[in-house]
């Protein structure tokens, strides 16, 4: 894709997904045999929904029949949130990752995994996990140190109050739209 066509798509798309109240992450232009992909990330603070991905791809869908950003060639449109593998790369990331575990891999070498705690401007405050029994240590870690990141995935993640709390909002939800 050349960077024109990137910039001509972010710019003709950006608006959409901000009336969205959601921010665009990525566009990625792919070949699929005869065909291409056109993927779209998309993310905020409390997450997508997948009912906000269809809207939106309904709104790229006929802004792109509007115009001729991607030629005449066929294309597949995917609107997507980011997967939990996703890196780690901007610090609005971070502070979305907060409470959760993270592998870092460092600049200097090796690699830290670790709970977020906090985020600030300048990097992360985090809980160093104890080893054979050994109580979890603080440590301080700026972004300028972090040559990668990722959240790790979790299947036994103890969830904090807070967690449990909006947990059972959602529930109560979920039940209060299905009646």
């Amino acid at each position: 894709m050349s960077t024109t066509q990137s910039e001509r798509l972010r710019e003709l798309l950006a608006p959409l997904v901000s009336a969205r109240e959601l921010e665009l992450e990525e566009v990625e232009v792919t070949p699929a045999g005869k065909r291409r992909v056109l993927r779209i990330v998309v993310d905020s603070d409390e997450g997508v929904q997948l009912d906000a991905c269809a809207d939106l791809s309904r709104d790229i869908s006929a802004k792109l029949d509007e115009t001729d950003v991607m030629g005449g060639a066929p294309y597949v449109l995917e609107v997507t949130s980011p997967g939990a593998d996703r890196p780690l790369t901007q610090a609005r990331h971070y502070v979305r990752a907060t409470g959760r575990l993270i592998k870092a891999q460092l600049v200097e070498g090796g690699e830290l995994v670790a709970r977020i705690v906090a985020v600030d401007d300048e990097g992360l405050d985090l809980e160093v996990p104890g080893v054979k029994g050994r109580k979890p240590t603080a440590r301080r870690l700026t972004f300028a140190e972090i040559a990668k990141a990722r959240v790790e995935i979790e299947f036994n993640r103890k969830s904090a109050a807070g967690d449990d709390a909006a947990a059972e909002a959602d529930e109560s939800d979920e039940i209060q739209e299905e009646a």
